[in-house]
């Protein structure tokens, strides 16, 4: 097969050294090799292991190193997938951790990479730095075109008590390297890969703008918006596409790499109590919320969006509503059972989300309501 040069590469991105193309995942061995254990941990989850996809992973790596498999991610993991995650770590004493998923499944390792390694419980990393002592080197393999987690330091585990996402971050956990395969992607259900292809949209869109963008986020979030609005439905269409699905899953590890450089905004803020409270998938949660933040962000700060669409936030608030009605994802916040009086609530748990902090347009509880009438 002649493969496409977008399609089959190597280069370093950022500090994580990046494979992409299809069929790539026998090379796993070769890179758990380099890495020098005799013992790992993959994590992964059900739907990775009914694809295949696990069992790929196994066979190739049969021989060359001892693995042990963690399946009980669930999505949106919590500390408890962790902790039992952990728990197994310890028990077979590994030297390494691969993630083999999507965000769920790389935000769990690393947060078992967190617990194995520095102890305590998810609560004690909750911000940026804390890990004190070396964790362990760790490999991605994401299915997915959308999270952007395997190019990131940050480990996203929700509380179990209060259902808010705990952001842990450190550069000791970034992984060491991930491979990119659209074969692997291309097997990702339809809604799946629709709520993860929006995610990867929100990413390029809120770094685009935030307060802490500077050029090199920019020219990241920039490629990445290119990269998925052309391919975004493409890939959804036609699986076997595989050329849609490796520019999607570039994008989305380019948008994750702003985020890693830059920060989120306030569709994060009010996406994650739609999550919380009313169990909204992340993917669709911010399609939901993203169109409307871009319309006030464009009201404070006209040519906010000049870098992604020339004709400014209208144009491209209306181009992520073609996007989302393509996916088939949710419209209004009524389509998923959210009820108007919950509004005044959401909008007191968004204000204490930090992504909210980070948004080009200062944003308050009363504004977040009016965000949230807009989505109803």
């Amino acid at each position: 097969m002649t493969r496409d040069p977008l399609t089959s590469w190597e280069a370093e991105v950022g500090s994580v050294r990046v494979v992409s193309g299809p069929g790539r995942l026998t090379e796993l061995p070769a890179l758990v090799a380099e890495l020098g254990v005799g013992k790992l941990l993959l994590v992964t989850d059900p739907g990775l292991e009914a694809a295949g996809h696990a069992d790929r992973a196994l066979a190739a790596l049969s021989g060359t190193v001892e693995t042990v498999v963690f399946d009980g991610v669930e999505e949106s993991p919590t500390s408890h997938e962790v902790e039992r995650g952990t728990r197994m770590a310890h028990e077979a004493g590994v030297e390494a951790i691969v993630a083999l998923g999507g965000g769920s499944a790389m935000d769990c390792a690393k947060g078992i990479n967190f617990l194995y390694t520095n102890g305590g419980k998810m609560e004690d990393y909750w911000g940026m730095g804390r890990a004190k002592r070396p964790m362990l080197p760790s490999l991605a393999v994401p299915s997915t075109a959308g999270t952007g987690s395997e190019a990131q330091s940050y480990a996203l585990i929700t509380h179990p008590e209060n259902g808010r996402k705990m952001a842990c971050g450190d550069p000791k956990a970034r992984f060491r390297a991930v491979i990119l395969d659209p074969e692997v992607a291309s097997t990702a259900p339809r809604r799946v890969a629709a709520a993860t292809g929006m995610d990867a949209v929100s990413h390029a869109v809120e770094t685009a703008v935030s307060r802490r963008s500077n050029p090199v986020s920019r020219m990241l979030s920039r490629t990445a918006w290119r990269l998925i609005s052309n391919r975004f439905q493409p890939a959804l269409t036609d699986p076997s596409d595989l050329g849609a699905i490796a520019a999607m899953q570039l994008g989305a590890h380019l948008a994750g790499a702003a985020i890693e450089a830059s920060m989120l905004g306030a569709a994060h803020a009010a996406a994650n109590p739609l999550t919380a409270r009313h169990h909204i998938v992340h993917g669709e949660a911010v399609g939901l919320m993203l169109p409307h933040v871009v319309r006030f962000n464009g009201a404070g700060i006209a040519p906010a969006y000049d870098d992604l669409e020339p004709a400014g936030s209208d144009r491209l608030a209306n181009r992520v509503e073609e996007f989302r009605r393509a996916a088939g994802l949710a419209e209004q916040l009524r389509d998923r059972g959210v009820g108007q009086d919950s509004i005044p609530e959401l909008a007191e748990m968004a204000t204490l989300e930090w992504t909210g902090e980070f948004n080009p347009r200062p944003v308050t509880a009363a504004d977040f309501e009016k965000l949230y009438e807009a989505a109803y």
